[in-house]
């Protein structure tokens, strides 16, 4: 099937720009400074935590967010670094490098790109609740894990990566730093107990403003007996430039023994994780921001600009970046409705990068790990794991189960077995509303959608029997249907009708079954009828030489036809006996 261009990949930017007026910009630059402002503390606080530093978060948020608005098939969508990655990215790093992340994220981006090419925007959205909150919960439980050491100063380094692993070690080595712990306890609080006095200042903003002050105020006229220089700000582990730094070709140690393209091999399955986490979680946001906004998103152009932004971004030494639900909607409630919010929060971040790395320098740790686990709370979900946990149905298993995975092994395990269960699931709960009668005697008009009202009951010839199929004919139910008519039991039935009135499809394994079927019964000297195919599945039939298989007059328009056809063809057989 044919398809222009425009229909995958149609910017909003250029759309919305051709009646853009003064009013809309003075909105869109309020809501675009906010939202920088927003995401400065976030940035900086993924970045660090995902193993690389405040830099590459601040880098990402820019240089994705420029690219995301720009080319991005939403309004409101605002892009940049978010907690989900943060598992992943710093298991890449522990194993493979940077060079290794870069190669990695430009993977991720060309997957990205090449499904929104094929149109694959809408599969996404049909990802089961359940596994989305599955691994969501479990990456806030592993992100609220990773800030333990920076929260309660315990200055440990070579932190195990696995969850239980990491636990034991902290166990192990508990000695609270009280300044850091006090200062960490301080910035939950206040992030916390911000928005219940106000919602329009940020409350992980206040924290950072507030916390920063705090420590440099210990630092500079506490006495040393205090022992409040102990204190770790982020200038204390990280150096940050002023400026982007020069794009420059990513670098892959390699293992003895490995090429390239064997290394190149172990990351893909990395690489797929950050682009289905990545696709989920921005088209996730665009669905939201519509329900808000009431405009329409282009998922395959979100699809596409969020590649493109995760092959670039790379070069510039930053890490995945995906569409941000906390962000987008911040800008959203603040005014924006245009991409040129998205870019303003851009412009916004690049201002901070430029002038303020001191003071961003001087942001206390502990204080981005109680924003950081501020986070964490807010993507785990629990309200939604306790109400199907009171249920403990078949969603509930499955949400546990990915959780599960996530936690304990990790994100690219919990994603592909995730995305199995959703299959599963699908397959199951359809398989439940597909449905096969037998039917010998009659047929109760008032039951039915292809007969005659009025009417009286509709009698079945004798030497007749008929099978109904009550939903989608694919390889379940077709395996299922071919056993019912193997193993049918008692008085063989010279013609055997088969119902599809309500069969909305068939597959390639369901006419395989048919067509095994009809050659079967043809060598039984059984004829088959088929009744009330619609226009699609007949073409279908016709595609897969089904209706070649068969007497044409055998398939008939409904219930009615059929039943004379099989009279017909019952008295036929009646007159050779004599």
């Amino acid at each position: 099937m044919q398809y222009s261009i425009k229909e995958v990949f149609s910017p909003k930017l250029f759309t919305t720009l051709r009646s853009y007026s003064a009013a809309q910009l003075g909105q869109d630059t309020i809501a675009g400074i906010i939202v920088g402002i927003v995401a400065i503390p976030l940035a900086i606080a993924f970045g660090i935590s995902s193993g690389v530093g405040p830099t590459e978060g601040l880098i990402t948020a820019i240089i994705a967010g420029l690219i995301i608005s720009i080319f991005g098939g939403s309004k409101v969508q605002i892009g940049g670094p978010t907690g989900a990655f943060i598992v992943i990215i710093y298991g890449i790093i522990q194993e493979f490098g940077l060079g290794g992340l870069m190669i990695t994220t430009i993977m991720a981006g060309i997957i990205l790109i090449a499904m929104g090419l094929a149109r694959l925007g809408s599969v996404i959205k049909f990802v089961p609740y359940p596994v989305i909150v599955g691994f969501t919960a479990g990456i806030a439980l592993t992100i609220f894990s990773t800030q333990m050491n920076d929260f309660f100063g315990l200055g440990l380094s070579n932190v195990p990566a696995n969850f239980v692993d990491k636990w034991i070690f902290y166990a192990r080595h508990f000695d609270i730093n009280w300044w850091t712990f006090g200062i960490g306890i301080f910035s939950l609080a206040i992030c916390i107990g911000m928005p219940k006095i106000t919602k329009r200042i940020p409350g992980s903003l206040t924290a950072i403003i507030l916390a920063t002050a705090a420590v440099w105020a210990l630092k500079t006229y506490a006495p040393a007996s205090w022992g409040a220089s102990g204190i770790q700000t982020i200038s204390d582990l990280y150096a940050l430039p002023h400026g982007l730094p020069a794009p420059h070709l990513p670098s892959l140690a390699l293992a003895d023994g490995e090429t390239f393209f064997t290394t190149v091999q172990k990351l893909f399955p990395a690489a797929f994780t950050i682009a289905m986490l990545g696709a989920i979680e921005s088209l996730l946001s665009a669905m939201v921001a519509d329900g808000v906004t009431g405009d329409k998103h282009n998922s395959n152009t979100e699809l596409i600009a969020q590649g493109i932004a995760n092959v670039v971004v790379p070069f510039f030494g930053g890490i995945p970046a995906t569409g941000a639900i906390a962000r987008t909607m911040t800008n959203i409630n603040n005014g924006g409705r245009t991409p040129i919010a998205g870019i303003i929060h851009a412009c916004v971040l690049m201002l901070v990068l430029l002038f303020m790395g001191e003071l961003v320098g001087m942001i206390p740790m502990s204080c981005l790990a109680a924003v950081l686990i501020m986070v964490a709370y807010s993507m785990s979900g629990w309200k939604t794991i306790v109400g199907l946990f009171k249920h403990r149905n078949r969603d509930f298993w499955v949400l546990l189960i990915t959780f599960g995975l996530t936690v304990l092994f990790d994100l690219t395990v919990a994603i592909e077995v995730g995305l199995v269960l959703a299959m599963v699931l699908f397959l199951m709960r359809t398989n439940e509303q597909t449905h096969i009668r037998t039917l010998h005697d009659e047929i109760d008009p008032n039951e039915d959608t292809d007969v005659q009202l009025n009417l009286e009951h509709l009698s079945i010839p004798a030497g007749v029997e008929v099978y109904e199929i009550d939903g989608p004919y694919f390889f379940g139910i077709a395996n299922r249907f071919d056993e019912v008519m193997t193993h049918v039991s008692g008085e063989k039935y010279p013609v055997r009708i088969i119902r599809m009135r309500k069969v909305p499809f068939v597959d390639s394994t369901a006419m395989h079954n048919l067509s095994m079927l009809i050659q079967r019964s043809h060598k039984e000297g059984i004829t088959i009828i088929l009744s009330g195919v619609n226009d699609h599945v007949h073409k279908q039939l016709l595609q897969g030489g089904i209706e070649q298989q068969m007497d044409p007059h055998n398939i008939c328009a409904n219930i009615h036809f059929a039943l004379r056809r099989a009279q017909d063809l019952i008295d036929r057989m009646n007159k050779k006996e004599k």
